[in-house]
């Protein structure tokens, strides 16, 4: 691969210089199995299991999530990674970053500041290549992980909202839950050949973008660059994608709510699950019961396909308290992670 000029690819310019016996380099094909076992291990010191697909691990390394992101990993006489740090540019003044470090590494805390100094310079590359004046890095530890947030405090980073990882069982006779009277699901009408018909990704976008507006850490994310970014998961499929609509008193139907979803890869159980990408309602709706409608449709659809859990993420604080309803339904809160930001004024 030879890097064009002007591009934000890593040359031997801009690696970071790590102490010996480690060098810095950018993650291949190869390298997988090795970043695979990497993120299992992260896991196992966060939650005490592991849920890593290899398929997610190959998307962002040599597949289509690899495109919109920046990575390095460290490795020592034996070439194979023990620290893995990417940088997503996620939207325009957004962009997330993620490390992953082998904890056993003797010199793992040079490597991790290292690592989060050359992630802040990449960012800031990505946000002038942008044009914009300001970005913000959000990096998502495990919560109580007292050694990443010493490296992230010490890279300038501060904590600023906790996240509830949260799992629900289904059963097989949960296939017949059905929406609440007054309101309609349906998912997204696609052509023959399985492609979605473009005015209801529109509208499903819409209904994010307006539902999340009074949500913590909410910025505005182009319709291309939210339909690529969901497309990058490996467990993207366009039969998860529903939309919602209640009745108005004059006798319209109109849009309410959306939730998207993504496969789960099969665990211990053998079985695989689904999880929710996102799900929104718009504020006019709130109160119908469009979330607890949706919500069912996804666990009737997971039971139908045998599909043995839902999961999803919550923001710990939300104002619409979407914890409580999660609770109420039978979700139970997994792990938790933390977000972290840093600030920067590309002007400053």
């Amino acid at each position: 691969m030879v890097p064009m000029p002007g591009t934000t690819s890593a040359t031997p310019h801009d690696l970071p210089t790590l102490p010996s016996p480690w060098r810095a380099r950018v993650p291949g094909y190869a390298d997988i199995d090795a970043l695979v076992r990497l993120r299992r291990l992260d896991e196992l010191q966060g939650t005490g299991s592991t849920h890593v697909d290899p398929a997610g691990i190959e998307s962002e390394v040599a597949g289509l999530a690899s495109w919109t992101r920046r990575q390095l990993v460290a490795v020592g006489p034996d070439d194979v990674p023990r620290a893995w740090v990417t940088v997503h540019d996620r939207a325009a003044g957004r962009a997330t970053v993620w490390g992953y470090f082998d904890r056993d590494v003797a010199e793992v805390d040079a490597i991790a500041d290292a690592f989060y100094r050359w992630a802040e310079r990449t960012a800031v590359a990505m946000a002038r290549l942008r044009g914009v004046t300001a970005t913000r890095l959000d990096e998502s530890p495990f919560a109580d992980d007292a050694r990443q947030a010493q490296w992230l405090t010490r890279a300038g980073y501060a904590r600023r909202r906790s996240w509830l990882h949260m799992t629900r069982p289904v059963v097989p006779d949960q296939a017949a839950l059905a929406p609440r009277a007054g309101v309609t699901v349906r998912p997204v009408e696609r052509h023959e050949n399985g492609m979605p018909v473009a005015a209801d990704l529109q509208v499903v976008h819409q209904m994010l973008e307006t539902s999340f507006q009074d949500h913590f850490n909410s910025y505005r994310e182009s319709f291309s660059e939210f339909v690529q970014r969901l497309r990058e998961d490996p467990g993207h499929s366009w039969d998860h994608w529903w939309l919602a609509y209640v009745d108005t008193d004059d006798g319209h139907r109109v849009p309410a709510g959306t939730v998207v979803c993504s496969s789960i890869a099969a665990g211990e159980s053998g079985a695989p699950g689904t999880y929710v990408e996102y799900i929104g309602v718009t504020r006019a709706a709130r109160g119908r019961g469009v979330a607890k409608s949706l919500l069912a449709t996804v666990i009737a659809d997971a039971a139908r396909d045998g599909r043995d859990r839902v999961a999803l993420e919550v923001d710990a604080d939300s104002p619409t308290k979407a914890d409580q309803l999660y609770r109420s339904l039978g979700w139970e809160t997994d792990y938790v992670t933390e977000s972290w930001f840093k600030d920067l004024d590309l002007d400053g």
